[in-house]
This record gives C-alpha cells, sequence and structure tokens, in this order.
C-alpha cells in the first residue's frame, strides 16, 4: 500500500521501477505521471490481493484447528 502511495504522489526515487520509453518524456510530464498512475493501481490491486489470500489463509488455518479438535 505503501509503493502504491508512492507511485500515486511521483516519487522521484521510484522513476526506475516506471516503465518509459524516450518517447514518453517529449510529450512533458503527463505521460509520465499517467504511468506513474498505472503502477500505483497494480500495487493497489496486489494489496488488496495479499489481503484476501491472507484473510483466506487465517480462515483456513482457524477451521483447521477446529476438526483437530473434534477428532481427538
Amino acid at each position: 500500500v505503501l509503493l502504491g502511495i508512492f507511485f500515486n504522489v511521483h516519487s522521484a526515487v521510484l522513476i526506475e521501477d516506471v516503465p518509459f520509453t524516450d518517447e514518453d518524456f517529449k510529450d512533458g510530464p503527463e505521460r509520465i505521471y499517467r504511468l506513474y498512475e498505472q503502477v500505483s493501481y497494480n500495487c493497489f490491486i496486489a494489496a488488496g490481493l495479499y489481503v484476501l489470500l491472507g484473510g483466506f489463509s487465517f480462515c483456513q488455518v482457524r477451521l483447521n484447528k477446529r476438526k483437530e479438535y473434534m477428532v481427538r
């Protein structure tokens, strides 16, 4: 989530992680800003998937522990 925020505010430190070409610099900063925002959306989507997968894993662990007590 933090990476998504930093990409969304166009952090200059993260310019190496933005997929740009030399042609993207010709039209001004708007094209680079759109690339930054695209990467930030990808980071937010990945963070959401991590939360969903973590929640699913947590539920599975809880259900498996409950079954373990029922068997004994």
